[in-house]
């Protein structure tokens, strides 16, 4: 019988979630009937199509506009789409297992009435929520002590767990008390054909250094912070120098008029979401690249895609001190002082933007380093392998 599953993720549409893209079409090259179930947005606004083999349904969803009620409305909503489809999908199609990608930890409760009909359930671990919530908030409360609760259900039914990190790994052990032969590091890596190519000086806005950034925007990936920065390379006497940032969320039109009010508009701009021909244009063309992430708990355990996209693009990279970022970029990056960070920040940027032999030693060192150690195809065999855990459980 084909192997069939449905894998769940509610804070990003399908395809643009590179690690869901990458796993979901590893799992059909490999012979399984693959289903993914996500939010609708503007730029994925079909309920049902199929992309390279894998089918895809979108149920409706709520602008995020950050704050608890706007979460609680969002998941919410997400949670009655979810269950309506998952049986809807069960019905029409089949699946023997499900894979819920979090953030929120309820899909689990989606799960659970399926688990009654032998259908196992996989925790693909993408946030740690307990931290990431006290990261945005800075400060724990009632709202955190249900996070908390909310993560442990998910590890107590979940038949397998897949980590991004050793650091994720650690805790569905020690935290979710997992046996070790359940939990499996499936990192992340950058999509197919994330390739470098040709500078496009356009892109620089008329100066002579472009510094890239991609990711979502909320409060713990630190973009107030990088404006902060940018001032002060403004102050440094760079005027030389423009901050390109890709990507949604949240927090974009927040920081947009941030950048009016900061005078910084002939030297940041936030471009939204774009298409992935236009992404590799401007982190292609990029001197350096910057990984801004505020410094806390949350962001030191967890695994940055963007630092691996820099990488394969042989950039070099200048973020805070971490301690899953420092494994992933190893030589490929400057690390900046959290104890002073505007500042040391700005005067790394402010370092290595004269000096391009440095800038090509360690954009050469993560290249190598992804194609030779992180790079997606190193993980396939851990999450195939954590499939035929699941299955095997099924059989037990």
């Amino acid at each position: 019988m084909k192997r069939k599953v449905l894998i769940i993720i509610e804070n990003a549409t399908y395809p643009f979630d590179s690690r869901v893209r990458n796993e979901a079409l590893a799992l059909f090259r490999h012979g399984y009937e693959v289903t993914v179930l996500c939010p609708r947005d503007r730029q994925a606004s079909l309920r049902h199509e199929v992309i390279d083999g894998v089918r895809v349904y979108r149920h409706s969803s709520v602008e995020q506009g950050g704050g608890r009620l706007g979460y609680l409305l969002e998941y919410s909503l997400a949670l009655f789409w979810e269950f309506f489809y998952a049986w809807w999908i069960y019905f029409r199609h089949g699946f023997q297992v499900i894979q819920g990608c979090n953030p929120p930890d309820t899909i689990f409760l989606v799960a659970l009435p399926f688990k009654l009909l032998g259908v196992r359930y996989i925790f693909d671990h993408h946030d740690v929520n307990p931290e990431l919530y006290e990261s945005k908030y800075n400060k724990r409360g009632f709202l955190y002590k249900i996070l908390v609760v909310l993560e442990k259900l998910t590890y107590r039914f979940s038949d397998v767990v897949i980590a991004t990190n050793e650091s994720y790994r650690d805790l569905a052990i020690s935290r979710g008390g997992l046996a070790a032969l359940d939990v499996f590091i499936v990192r992340n890596g950058p999509k197919e054909g994330f390739k470098p190519g040709p500078c496009n000086p356009e892109r620089k806005h008329g100066k002579p250094y472009l510094v890239g950034y991609v990711g979502n925007m909320d409060v713990q990936d630190g973009l107030d912070i990088l404006l902060d920065v940018g001032l002060r390379v403004n102050q440094l006497g760079r005027t030389d120098v423009h901050f390109t940032c890709v990507g949604g969320g949240p927090q974009l039109n927040t920081l947009r008029e941030m950048v009016r009010e900061k005078g910084l508009a002939e030297m940041v701009d936030f471009t939204g979401r774009m298409s992935d021909e236009d992404l590799l244009d401007i982190l292609s063309t990029a001197d350096l690249c910057v990984n801004p992430d505020k410094p806390c708990e949350m962001n030191n355990i967890s695994t940055m895609t963007k630092i691996m996209e820099y990488m394969v693009l042989g950039k070099p990279i200048v973020q805070f001190n971490s301690k899953e970022g420092k494994f992933s970029a190893g030589e490929a990056s400057l690390y900046a002082d959290t104890d002073n960070p505007i500042n040391d920040f700005a005067e790394k940027i402010h370092w290595l933007l004269d000096r391009p032999d440095v800038r090509k030693q360690m954009g050469e060192f993560g290249r190598n380093r992804v194609e030779k150690e992180l790079a997606w195809k190193h993980s396939v065999p851990h999450l195939l392998a954590a499939y035929e855990r699941a299955f095997a459980k099924g059989r037990e």
